[in-house]
C-alpha cells in the first residue's frame, strides 16, 4: 500500500504544504495570536527537536504543520492561555539536489509544486551531452532509499537527489 501511494505521488501529484512532513533543514515560524513574545522562527536540526517557550523540547520530525499547531496549542492550553490559536508556517524548505548533465549542478531550495522540468530549469537547463530521458530520482521513503526513473512531470520533494545521465548519441 505504501508503495502504491509513493508511486501515485511520483506520477501525478504534488505534496501540498498541509501534507508536507517537516524534517531537518526546514525553517519554520510559529505564531501564537495575541502573544507576540511567543512568535519564533526556528530551523529544525538533525535531531528533529525544537525548543518553544513554556514547553519542553518538541519532536517535530515527520509532523505536518497542522499537527504541530495542535501539539503546541495543546501544550500551551491551561492556566496561562485558555484557548491558544497557533499557526505554523514553513519559511524555508530543505533543499533538493540535482547533479549530472545540467549546467549548474548542486543543491537548490525546494519550492511547492516543483516538477523535474522546473528543477532542470532552476539548474540552468540540460547540458549539451545530457540524456533527454535517462533521469533518475533517489528519495528516502519510510527510511528506505529508493531510486526510480523520472520524466518531466515527476514531482520533486525536499531531499530528493536527481541524476541527469549523459547521452551516448
Amino acid at each position: 500500500m505504501r508503495f502504491l501511494i509513493f508511486c501515485l505521488l511520483c506520477i501525478c501529484g504534488h505534496v501540498a504544504a498541509s501534507d508536507y512532513n517537516l524534517g531537518a533543514g526546514d525553517k519554520i515560524q510559529i505564531v501564537v495570536y495575541g502573544e507576540p513574545d511567543l512568535t519564533t522562527r526556528v530551523k529544525i536540526d538533525k535531531s528533529g527537536m525544537i525548543s518553544f517557550p513554556f514547553l519542553s523540547d518538541i519532536s517535530v520530525f515527520g509532523l505536518t504543520t497542522k499537527t504541530l499547531e495542535k501539539k503546541i496549542a495543546d501544550g500551551l492550553r491551561g492556566d496561562y492561555l485558555v484557548d491558544p490559536q497557533v499557526a505554523v508556517s514553513i519559511v524555508d524548505y530543505r533543499p533538493f539536489f540535482i547533479h549530472g548533465q545540467v549546467k549548474r549542478p548542486g543543491g537548490y531550495p525546494f519550492q511547492e509544486d516543483l516538477t523535474l522540468d522546473k528543477a532542470i530549469a532552476i539548474a540552468g537547463g540540460l547540458a549539451a551531452r545530457a540524456s533527454k530521458s535517462d533521469w533518475k530520482i533517489t528519495r528516502v521513503v519510510d527510511g528506505v532509499k529508493q531510486t526510480f526513473t523520472a520524466n518531466v512531470a515527476s514531482s520533486i520533494l525536499p531531499d530528493d537527489i536527481i541524476e541527469i545521465e549523459q547521452s551516448f548519441f
